[in-house]
């Protein structure tokens, strides 16, 4: 039988044999599937290849298009680094290294394609079983400066259902958005290094039974860190996610899913945001830091959002908000609108909803927990104190404060 394991350093492609990995990976690459596909052309047995990429930098010219189940992609080493100080610092002729390293593609993309990696397949059954671990996507730079987090580059988009498709290991930077993931069914995104770009990661569409854990994550004023619409069952635990995403974690029409556990930093309001239909969700054991702007080059961008959107918001019902802590310390001159009391919590829509043991630590004075006067029945318990509380007219509640 031949080999099922592939090294793209070795691998010629019977048409055009100049070609290399160094000058264009994805053609490589492709080359590879198909070759899979000659030799596993019956249905009873396919067990599917390993292509691996040595440490180097390689070229992306040819996107790359992965149409059958049971392939591995993988590296030795996710090669991060970070391109916004390069970009930021001037002078950098005496630094140790200037780009990212390990198994590093550079997404080029002169064939006209946005993705990096296409996962795509029509009829059934939908692709399984497919895995990315242990590389680099570097997009290399952003259009039209380098602070706009803008170049139409996406590092892996599935655009067909899957099931069981795995994302470890990889470095993304330079992307306008990172990972883009349809119709997903028992998805894992684990340790990945996810910064410097767009977007990070965007479930659409739909998904179930979904994790994304361990990652270090940090997205763009523009895009979102972490993303998911109509999900059930979707797991966002043990996670760091830091500046400067527009939001941290999304959740859109999703029931049923929980964030736990996961370190927040953010520059601006919206960390947690539950929009449209999201109800039975649990946000539960988070650490939430919101300071401002830190970085000279960025203090001119922000995600439009004022100090009374919340650093979490939720709308729908059914949800809970138990045993988080809030860090809040913004500078007075630095809160918007001017003169107002930031809100932690805000509860903007639906009924029974569950707010409770939360701890705020603040530099100034905050609503811990504000309910919309639409709300119904939330239950508010040992958030703050009674004066850390607002609830708008028309809303129906039961509170307790702190002792």
């Amino acid at each position: 039988m031949p080999s099922t394991i592939y090294d793209v350093t070795t691998w010629t492609i019977p048409s055009s044999p100049s070609t290399t990995a160094y000058t264009d990976i994805g053609a490589i690459v492709n080359s590879i599937i198909a070759d899979v596909k000659t030799n596993q052309p019956t249905q009873a047995s396919k067990p599917g290849a390993v292509i691996y990429i040595p440490p180097g930098d390689y070229s992306l010219k040819t996107r790359i298009v992965i149409d059958i189940s049971y392939l591995q992609i993988k590296g030795s080493g996710h090669g991060f680094t970070s391109s916004s100080i390069r970009y930021n610092s001037g002078n950098t002729s005496s630094w140790h290294e200037i780009w990212p390293g390990g198994s590093r593609i550079r997404v080029e993309n002169t064939d006209g394609n946005a993705e990096a990696i296409l996962i795509s397949r029509s009829g059934d059954p939908r692709l399984s079983s497919i895995e990315l671990l242990d590389f680099c996507l570097d997009g290399v730079s952003f259009t039209p400066h380098q602070n706009s987090y803008l170049n139409g580059k996406i590092g892996i988009r599935s655009a067909t259902a899957t099931d069981s498709l795995r994302i470890r290991g990889l470095g993304m930077i330079y992307l306008e958005r990172g990972i883009v993931i349809t119709d997903a069914d028992a998805l894992h995104i684990q340790d990945n290094f996810l910064c410097e770009n767009g977007s990070c990661i965007e479930l659409v569409s739909s998904g179930q039974a979904c994790l994304v854990n361990d990652n270090m994550i940090g997205a763009g004023y523009v895009g979102f860190s972490i993303f998911a619409e109509n999900h059930f069952g979707l797991i966002v635990s043990g996670n760091n996610i830091f500046p400067r995403g527009k939001s941290s974690v999304h959740l859109k029409n999703s029931t049923n899913n929980t964030i736990s556990a996961n370190r927040v930093h953010a520059f601006y309001a919206g960390m947690i945001q539950l929009e449209g239909a999201c109800h039975n969700n649990l946000i539960g054991s988070n650490h939430f830091l919101r300071v401002p702007e830190s970085f000279p080059a960025m203090t001119g961008y922000n995600n439009g959002l004022d100090d009374l959107f919340g650093l979490v918001q939720l709308n729908g019902s059914g949800n809970t908000v138990v045993g988080n802590h809030f860090s809040f310390d913004v500078p007075p001159a630095n809160i918007t609108p001017s003169g107002a009391t930031p809100t932690i919590v805000l509860v903007k829509s639906g009924s029974n909803n569950y707010v409770a043991t939360n701890h705020t630590a603040a530099n100034v004075a905050v609503r811990t927990v504000v309910l919309d006067g639409s709300t119904v029945n939330t239950k508010v318990l040992d958030c703050g104190s009674a004066a850390e509380f607002q609830a708008l007219s028309g809303a129906t509640y039961g509170f307790r404060a702190t002792p």
